[in-house]
């Protein structure tokens, strides 16, 4: 299951394509530890979805800390080289559509609409609702994405609110029904829970809000992009080594930050987890401006260095200072090739646990590309002392 982890987020691969990919290579196969080849699968698809709720973030991350225990060995990267990082967050974008408010409140009320159809075949309890609006709440749905794409926002409004009308008389409905019975009760408070904050919460409330109801962790950050003002999904820390080594850039921690903490709030929990990772003791950090005014805990004696910062800066940090922006191509890598880029897996601990694979199979890919540079080596070499032979 680890073989399969790291070829999954190596090879930005699905499950399924997994799966298929694993049956018809005898590469993968052997790589997973099998001796002999194997015609059909051996285990369950859903297999690795259970083993990875099973090994959590904690386990995994044994493999992204082999990934860098192998590069060392291959010598594609020197161990102190792990002493001197950058680290910078980005976003992690969940597998959800747009949220709108609109959209929110018709899927609020057709899952709890579903939901009571399903109590009422598999409990065998009676759950009728007085009228579920599946014809009009739709009808209305369309008719606000038009209004509000003519810019006609009295009339969207008006339709906003008949879905939100439609949404409330759904929930008093169901808490009327379920009254005195505890096992109704047990099915669908959580469902009323996040449809009582979808039609309560406002545009522009503080706090959390609900974007997804499928995964109501996902939170709203925005990092400023033109193209992109607001991503969905979950803030990730991302470090890598300041200098360029010989197998390449290699990403030393990653790790999911849930809650969209300030970037120098973060420093208290990475970098104590990074030294625990990589069992080295950290001399420096790179920083861009958005670690300003937050300098490393009391405790680790080295200092954070930010862009930007004029005092204590000798001439060898000022060089180091134009390497921060090497960790920019290393996350655009993490995302477009290594499955960051949109993560499919559920809840919080998917979060995480997709942070951690897409950084070692960054790695791993890194190691895929430096050994294949040593056997060019090894070739040309043989190549050379054959035609001197021949001379």
């Amino acid at each position: 299951m680890a073989g399969l982890a790291i070829l999954k987020h190596t090879y930005d691969l699905s499950d399924e394509a997994l799966c298929d990919r694993w049956v018809e290579n005898p590469y993968f196969q052997y790589f997973c530890g099998e001796e002999f080849f194997q015609h059909a699968l051996v285990f369950d698809r859903s297999s690795l979805t259970r083993w990875r709720q099973r090994m959590g973030e904690d386990k995994l991350k044994a493999l992204l800390q082999e990934s860098l225990a192998v590069a060392t060995r291959t010598d594609a990267m020197k161990p102190s080289d792990l002493a001197r990082v950058v680290i910078d967050t980005t976003v992690q974008p969940k597998a959800v559509m747009f949220p709108t408010d609109a959209k929110l409140l018709n899927r609020a009320r057709e899952r709890l609409v579903r939901l009571t159809k399903l109590v009422r075949l598999t409990k065998k309890l009676g759950v009728s609702l007085r009228q579920s609006y599946a014809r009009v709440g739709k009808l209305v749905l369309i008719k606000h994405q038009r209004y509000a794409h003519a810019h006609q926002f009295k009339r969207a409004n008006r339709s906003l609110r008949k879905l939100k009308t439609y949404l409330g008389r759904v929930i008093r409905d169901i808490e009327r029904r379920i009254v005195g019975n505890e096992d109704l009760r047990e099915a669908f408070v959580r469902p009323l829970f996040l449809a009582r904050r979808v039609l309560e919460q406002e545009r522009r409330q503080r706090g959390r809000k609900v974007y997804s109801l499928h995964a109501p962790e996902v939170e709203c950050i925005g990092k400023g992009k033109a193209h992109r003002p607001y991503e969905f999904g979950v803030k990730v820390s991302v470090a890598t080594t300041v200098k360029h080594s010989a197998g390449g850039q290699f990403v030393t921690h990653a790790a999911a930050l849930p809650g969209n903490p300030y970037d120098g709030h973060t420093l208290g929990t990475v970098i104590p987890q990074m030294q625990a990772l990589i069992g080295n003791i950290l001399d420096r950090c790179i920083t861009d401006a958005g670690y300003r005014g937050r300098n490393a805990p009391p405790d680790h004696k080295f200092k954070v260095y930010t862009a930007g910062q004029k005092r204590r800066v000798t001439p060898q940090i000022k060089r180091e200072f134009k390497r921060r922006a090497a960790i920019e191509p290393v996350i655009g890598h993490l995302k477009e090739h290594h499955r960051m880029g949109r993560n499919y897996l559920a809840h919080a601990s998917g979060d995480a646990i997709n942070a951690v694979l897409a950084a070692a199979g960054y790695n791993f890919r890194r190691l895929l590309a430096w050994l294949r540079f040593l056997l060019l080596r090894i070739l040309i070499a043989l190549g050379l002392a054959a035609q001197l032979k021949l001379a």
